[in-house]
């Protein structure tokens, strides 16, 4: 049995999968973030034993996708946007509650990889080589797939997308820096533009349908304002590793314009006359990342 853990901002969603990839089971339970750094480390730890618990299995190796990465040479998580994670030593401190080894990767690394070994990839671009996982959402986070393995990088940071420089409007960071790709692409980042502009605070649940309405130049501007610098933090990526596929997942990756309105703009900023990356809908839906953690 392959057991797998998706740590989010807002949740922690559990899996077991079978020798064939199959699921046995699957659950979640709020992350609870707010508690901090050792109660998110106790939830993680109260999901394990429930499915103990529903299933009569025990793990024997555990795989955990994070926000954030494990900084190689010392262990501890980094650049996560759930902060109190970082400069901790996650890995160590689950094996010691959890009692099992346990294998970190990126969030946004174990969605490319369930999306390219087991999603969307083999069905609509079988020969793909190259893909490339974006995670639009609270966050903005990437993952490369070469050839069927994911490309972390020498200092955990491969795809880290989300923190390229793309406009100063975007203000300061998280990480200490401004403009970065998150602060502008991220779902709180739209609805922070949307209340800058109108002066009235909406979710990205009110603001889409505002957006088609036509009736709301807040909503019209907000969108607009995505598509543009959608456009253009990706053709970098495109000019850089020029994949065979683009996958967009996340909450926001659900929205249709973004398809429509968003990517086509991507060729006006390329180093190439057409666009030939294929963008694709994930097939796993919300849980390719915890797929992905249980594939590790």
């Amino acid at each position: 049995m392959k057991w797998g853990i998706d740590l989010g901002g807002t949740k922690i969603e559990g899996v077991i999968l079978d020798d064939d990839l199959r699921e046995v089971y699957r659950d979640r339970i709020d992350t609870e973030r707010e508690g901090g750094y050792a109660h998110i480390v106790s939830r993680i730890a109260l999901l394990v034993q429930q499915f103990r618990e529903k299933t009569g299995l025990t793990p024997e190796h555990i795989g955990i996708g994070t926000p954030g990465t494990i900084d190689p040479p010392t262990g501890l998580l980094k650049n996560s946007n759930t902060v109190v994670l970082n400069g901790q030593p996650l890995g160590k401190d689950l094996e010691a509650a959890l009692g099992v080894p346990v294998t970190l990767a990126n969030d946004a690394n174990c969605f490319a990889i369930a999306e390219t070994l087991l999603g969307c990839v083999p069905a609509e671009a079988p020969k793909a080589r190259v893909v490339f996982g974006v995670i639009l959402g609270t966050g903005t986070g990437g993952g490369i797939v070469v050839d069927g393995r994911i490309i972390g990088g020498a200092q955990g940071i491969g795809g880290e997308w989300g923190h390229i420089f793309l406009d100063h409007s975007g203000g300061y960071c998280y990480c200490g820096r401004v403009g970065c790709c998150e602060q502008i692409l991220s779902g709180p980042a739209l609805e922070r533009y949307y209340a800058n502009l109108s002066g009235t605070y909406r979710t990205m649940r009110e603001i889409v349908p505002r957006y088609r309405q036509g009736n709301d130049p807040a909503a019209t501007a907000t969108l607009q304002r995505w598509f543009h610098f959608f456009a253009k933090g990706i053709s970098t990526i495109i000019n850089v590793l020029d994949p065979d596929v683009v996958v967009l997942g996340g909450g926001l990756g659900n929205i249709a314009e973004l398809y429509t309105e968003g990517v086509p703009q991507v060729v006006d900023h390329l180093f190439n006359p057409r666009m030939d990356t294929l963008f694709l809908r994930p097939k796993l839906g919300d849980s390719a990342g915890v797929y992905g953690a249980a594939m590790l």
